[in-house]
């Protein structure tokens, strides 16, 4: 893997969230942002005249939880629901979940150390602490798709996550959607992320020319890599000026 390139000319970001630019945690309310990251996010988005978005399996209204007062563009639930630079919110249809959630709850009861997370139009099992149950929890998010007929859905298998989200929905869309508008359009596209579930996104920025980085460990169509999320935020505190010396080295 390389590293980084130096930021040059008229340049787009975009951020995955968990794993990249919040460290994992056991269960997905235990994550914790370092307190600059929502100001660092605002410096760079103001560097790149706005070209700066957070794309996440997360709900949109937890990523603007988590920073606060800065509200940036962001895509939500692997784009999902999204909103754009002019703060314009989008949303595609929501599939019927109902039978699928019940019959995940049966079988919850039964398979202690799995946890099931309900997203807008999306339903997540993980089963961090419990790897041993990773075989059952496909098996169960298989048999819940089958349940779901409205629309096609499908299986993201992520970092001690199984989820189940519309086909429709996924980052390297979501990606090409934000290159489309005007604050975006043209420019040099950067995508950090840390997982399988962001591997269209980084494909997708190297089909527009841009950087893809992936965050730790794992095979990726990245070039680029970062140690983890604390070498991402020392990077960012690097572009910002407020961290480490011009010529330093950020942990690769």
């Amino acid at each position: 893997m390389l590293n980084l390139p130096p930021i040059e000319g008229d340049c787009a970001f975009f951020f995955d969230f968990d794993g990249t630019l919040a460290d994992i945690a056991a269960h997905a309310a235990a994550v914790q942002l370092a307190p600059d990251v929502p100001a660092l996010l605002q410096a760079l988005a103001e560097r790149c005249h706005g070209a700066l978005a957070i794309v996440s399996g997360r709900p949109m209204a937890e990523i603007d939880h988590y920073l606060g007062q800065v509200r940036l563009p962001a895509a939500g639930v692997h784009g999902s629901e999204r909103r754009d630079a002019q703060g314009l919110v989008t949303r595609l249809p929501l599939p019927d979940l109902g039978a699928a959630e019940a019959s995940l709850r049966r079988w919850l009861t039964a398979h202690a150390g799995a946890r099931l997370e309900v997203k807008p139009g999306a339903l997540a099992l993980h089963y961090r602490g419990a790897d041993a149950l990773e075989d059952a929890c496909l098996a169960a998010m298989s048999g819940a798709r089958d349940l779901i007929k409205d629309m096609p859905m499908a299986l993201l298998h992520g970092k001690k996550v199984v989820e189940l989200k519309p086909a429709a929905a996924d980052k390297g869309t979501t990606v090409r959607a934000f290159m489309a508008e005007p604050a975006f359009a043209g420019r040099r596209p950067w995508f950090f992320g840390d997982d399988v579930t962001d591997e269209d996104a980084l494909a997708t920025v190297l089909d527009f020319g841009g950087v893809a980085v992936k965050i730790g460990p794992g095979n990726s169509v990245a070039p680029y890599r970062l140690a983890g999320p604390e070498a991402l935020r020392q990077w960012l505190r690097v572009q910002v000026g407020t961290g480490l010396g011009h010529g330093q080295q950020v942990p690769a």
